[in-house]
């Protein structure tokens, strides 16, 4: 696990690099690390404004000028503020003031020659007023953007397109994996290579560019037909030996310095003016070490390549409004059973009971007692409703968390990742609870007690099931233990949702094998005909 220490002294190492490296013209943007854990920007934990050199927080518009026109970088900073401990930082949100604010930027990009965007979240991850983010950076070439990086490793490459053209190119991240992206112009013209640290060469080809990461809304693609010369980037700590270039397997030659890391070769576009076609660089350096790079691309204008469709799917799709849409099913799907069961009519079966049966006579016995019925019913909607618990969500600042946001120092924070760990709690506590309660109600009604019924009917058919309700139990210990953890000792204490439910659980499985319902007597009497029958 990465600590505060440790992410204190990272931050102070970029410092010191940053200011030592004499880099005239960046940009930095503020990221959920940086806003994480604190009361407001003036925090002595705002990394970003301790450590950046830049040190610049909200959105802003920085324009690199050039004797060949202007280009425009778009900072769009959706880190929350305040900001609360882990995880509920982990969505970003744009209200209607900051879309007002990135919509006047884009306009002023628009005298530009091109324009770029960049921010920590991905779309995906941000909540957007109205028209929405992609929406508003739609005049943009591409959105720069971290966050999700790599997701551990499962997405080593995380790039899609938006609906408008803009490409989203999500970069794996520096602090555990040192990965870093060099990106370039060519006769407006955007190209860009992933790299890894301290890999060298590092070579960008710029000309003729990727098809896959063109944006024909925004770039002047047919440049590529009119051009001279394949041109190429090429960086390394030794001198560059060779820049070797082959066309659909076909070797062109060595490219050749012309000034600092660009190498050009002659070539003739028009002998690839039809179809896709491989360009396949390799280049080596002066101690031997060599890099290859290649990528596909085409001179006509309709030749579509698509990009794969997970990526798309996690970069692409809402999922604070996805996220949502899950957790009000499962709380509708969970309540509306226990409801129909309450007041539909019990069967009357004229044999013993298969398993499809007990399980409806069971749901039937479990909605009809009042013991079971309420309080599963009123957890569920609590859920829903009721504060999930109180505590420290910042440092010395204690919150109150809601499945629809959270409440702290004044400010109130739309829900985002709040409603998927209220699925979480739905799918892997509530109904698993509720499937248990009524599996023990029907051994119950079938005459078996809790010291016999492992005898009775087979370690096989029923210790699974203690087991299953014995790991949900523990997924909810352990809940428990992270709010204590993260959030403090108030936060375990008063927390219906978790430490709460904890002694519900216990209360409702114990009187599943001694309540006296009434109900509950009137099912085990009629069980107990069915099976004598």
């Amino acid at each position: 696990m990465y600590r505060e220490t440790d992410r204190d002294k990272e931050n102070s190492y970029y410092s010191i690099k940053i200011i030592s490296s004499n880099i005239y013209v960046y940009t930095a943007c503020f990221v959920s690390l940086d806003a994480f854990n604190i009361l407001s920007l003036d925090s002595v934990s705002n990394y970003y404004r301790k450590y950046s050199a830049f040190r610049k927080e909200g959105h802003f518009h920085y324009i690199h000028r050039t004797h060949f026109g202007s280009y425009s970088f778009i900072c769009v900073d959706a880190t929350l503020t305040p900001g609360p401990k882990r995880p509920y930082n982990f969505y970003g949100i744009l209200n209607q003031t900051g879309v007002t604010e990135l919509a006047a930027l884009a306009e002023e990009s628009h005298h530009s020659n091109q324009s770029i965007w960049f921010g920590h979240y991905t779309t995906s991850t941000i909540i957007s007023a109205a028209p929405g983010i992609r929406q508003v950076m739609s005049s943009a070439t591409a959105y720069l953007c971290g966050h999700l990086h790599t997701l551990g490793g499962l997405m080593p490459v995380l790039h899609s397109q938006h609906r408008q053209g803009t490409l989203e190119l999500e970069l794996g991240d520096w602090m555990i994996n040192r990965r870093y992206r060099i990106a370039a112009f060519d006769h407006d013209l955007f190209s860009f290579s992933d790299l890894s640290f301290d890999v060298w060469p590092a070579v960008l080809i710029t000309n003729p560019k990727a098809t896959l990461y063109s944006n024909p809304a925004q770039e002047p693609l047919g440049r590529i037909r009119n051009s001279t010369h394949i041109r190429i980037l090429a960086f390394s700590t030794s001198s560059i030996s060779s820049v070797l270039v082959s066309i659909d397997g076909i070797d062109l030659g060595n490219a050749v310095s012309t000034s600092g890391p660009l190498f050009v070769l002659k070539w003739d576009p028009m002998s690839y003016s039809k179809g896709l076609h491989y360009i396949y660089v390799k280049v080596q350096d002066d101690t031997g070490r060599t890099v290859s790079k290649e990528h596909v691309f085409t001179l006509e204008d309709d030749v579509p390549l698509r990009f794969n469709l997970l990526p798309s799917f996690i970069l692409l799709t809402d999922h604070y409004i996805l996220v949502r849409i899950i957790f009000f099913l499962s709380i509708a799907v969970h309540v509306s059973i226990i409801i129909v069961f309450r007041y539909l009519k019990k069967p009357v079966p004229k044999e013993p009971p298969g398993l499809l049966t007990s399980a409806c006579l069971s749901l039937h016995a479990f909605s009809k007692s009042n013991n079971f019925y309420y309080p599963i019913l009123l957890f569920s909607l609590y859920t829903v409703v009721g504060p999930w618990f109180v505590g420290e969500l910042i440092d010395g600042h204690v919150g109150v968390c809601f499945t629809f946001g959270l409440i702290v120092n004044g400010h109130f924070l739309e829900g985002s990742l709040t409603y998927l760990v209220g699925t979480m709690q739905v799918v892997c506590f509530n109904f698993p609870l509720n499937c248990y309660l009524c599996w023990c109600l029907s051994l119950r009604c079938r005459g078996h007690c809790f010291r016999a019924h492992v005898r009775d009917i087979g370690v096989l058919r029923t210790v699974p099931v203690h087991l299953i309700m014995l790991l949900c139990f523990i997924w909810q210990s352990y809940s428990c233990v992270f709010l204590l953890q993260t959030y403090g000792v108030l936060a375990f204490f008063i927390s219906p949702q978790r430490t709460w439910s904890l002694i519900l659980t216990v209360i409702l499985i114990r009187k599943t094998w001694t309540s006296t319902d009434s109900h509950l007597r009137t099912y085990i009497a009629e069980m107990k005909n069915y099976h004598a029958s």
